[in-house]
């Protein structure tokens, strides 16, 4: 990183994610998103937008081959340079570094990253098909994969490794203790739902805002033990956008730009059965020998996820995210997999992560969420109300957490939602995180006020 330009994130636009948008196709939704963010910096021309970088996650939502080519021509950028940006989950934030990448070269000064999905063109069962695409074709599909399968897989793996094996190791009724760590995980993944319902009350552009209560969310619908309706994303239409410029040019169009000081990707095995087991990637904080007798990563555990937060907080010099991020985005397809995901970025230490939400830390402090919270506000986690309360575009989320990330950077959540009551105070480092796959690709990204 040391040897790149520095890159801005100058503004971001959204459209509302909701179930459909039957008044507008995918062009329309990106050009409303555009046109936003344009109005935020009015001195930049779309003549001085050099590139772009478009990300949907599936042609068969688009309906289109080449979407991102209809788009290129829809926002009136031809005959510049484009790319179609598609990596799953991760489409979006992989999307962001694109952009970064081609700025940090020297190759443009201003980038367009735009990202849609219009995934109401299908029933639901037909869209949980497509996106099981994206696991191993070969093997764990044609088996009966869908997502919510392999996620309550892999949150009954973790319930054991770090609560059975952990909290619950002195209970000797093996079937009692396996009852109580799963009653324990549930009611702390059912706190994650409703901080990020909750959280969605006030922003506009959330997809299904509710006050929501543990109990109500444990009462749910179950949808793939121990996952309940609340705990889990839905299929939604929308677009999100983020022009990028280098710091040669940034401050001409803005005051208020942020720094993108860190970027970093991992993958991992396709076929959830050929992840192996090995040693932690340890952060300068842990040590080897906490994790001695953990067989790691295995499905417990993103490693995707945690290589991809090293290489960020290695180029933006975080030693102590916890202390050091002021919030975090991530991408809680799931409320099992944000609960993971505390564990892969460093917010704790792994098997911490359920107590992390028990104690209240990744809730934020001016929101009252009927929930006793010892050590509420330490770090907030999806103020959006993520995946699960915001929706889910797939093309579109991770931008959308860029956009939302920017705001907050920048302190006019007041100004875009018309409320400050998700506004973290002084913000100064943000962390947005974007995931494919059952944890096969992932993309972290470190934004910092200037």
């Amino acid at each position: 990183m040391a040897s790149q330009r520095k890159v801005y994130i100058i503004s971001g636009g959204v459209t509302k994610f909701a179930k459909a948008h039957p008044e507008m196709d995918f062009r329309l939704m990106v050009k409303r998103a555009y046109d936003y963010a344009m109005k935020d910096v009015p001195k930049l021309k779309p003549s001085d937008i050099e590139s772009s970088r478009i990300s949907y996650f599936s042609d068969h939502f688009a309906r289109q081959l080449k979407a991102a080519s209809m788009v290129q021509d829809y926002l009136g950028l031809n005959p510049k340079d484009s790319r179609r940006i598609e990596w799953g989950g991760a489409t979006g934030g992989q999307a962001i570094q694109a952009g970064w990448e081609t700025v940090a070269s020297g190759r443009n000064e201003v980038c367009l990253v735009a990202g849609f999905e219009t995934m109401s063109s299908v029933e639901t069962w037909k869209g949980n098909e497509f996106i099981a695409l994206a696991s191993d074709t070969n093997f764990d599909y044609p088996v009966g994969g869908f997502y919510t399968g392999y996620y309550a897989l892999m949150v009954q793996r973790h319930i054991y490794e770090y609560l059975r094996m952990g909290k619950f190791a002195g209970v000797k009724d093996e079937r009692k203790a396996q009852r109580l760590a799963t009653e324990e995980a549930k009611r702390v993944m059912a706190m994650v739902s409703v901080k990020n319902h909750v959280n969605a009350l006030y922003n506009p552009y959330s997809q299904y805002p509710e006050k929501l209560t543990v109990r109500e969310a444990l009462g749910r619908e179950m949808i793939s033990y121990p996952l309940n309706r609340p705990d889990v994303c839905t299929m939604s239409d929308g677009a999100a956008v983020t022009i990028l410029a280098s710091e040669e040019v940034a401050f001409k169009y803005t005051d208020r730009p942020v720094l993108i000081s860190g970027v970093g990707c991992g993958t991992d095995t396709m076929r959830l059965a050929d992840r192996p087991h090995g040693k932690v990637p340890l952060f300068p904080w842990e040590t080897a020998e906490y994790y001695s007798k953990l067989k790691y990563p295995g499905v417990h555990s993103f490693r995707a996820g945690r290589t991809a937060a090293l290489e960020a907080y290695k180029n933006a010099g975080i030693t102590d995210p916890k202390g050091e991020l002021d919030f975090v985005e991530l991408h809680d397809a799931y409320a099992s997999s944000e609960v993971q995901t505390y564990e892969d970025i460093g917010l704790c230490r792994y098997g911490e992560g359920y107590d992390f939400v028990a104690q209240g830390h990744p809730f934020l402090s001016d929101v009252d969420y009927g929930l006793d919270l010892p050590n509420r506000g330490t770090l907030p986690v999806n103020p959006s109300g993520g995946l699960i309360a915001c929706g889910h575009p797939v093309g579109a989320t991770g931008i959308m957490q860029g956009v939302f990330a920017l705001w907050q950077l920048q302190g006019s959540i007041g100004k875009h939602f018309g409320n400050e009551r998700l506004q973290v105070k002084d913000a100064k480092r943000g962390l947005i995180h974007s995931h494919a796959g059952t944890g096969s690709s992932v993309t972290v990204t470190i934004l910092e006020r200037v």
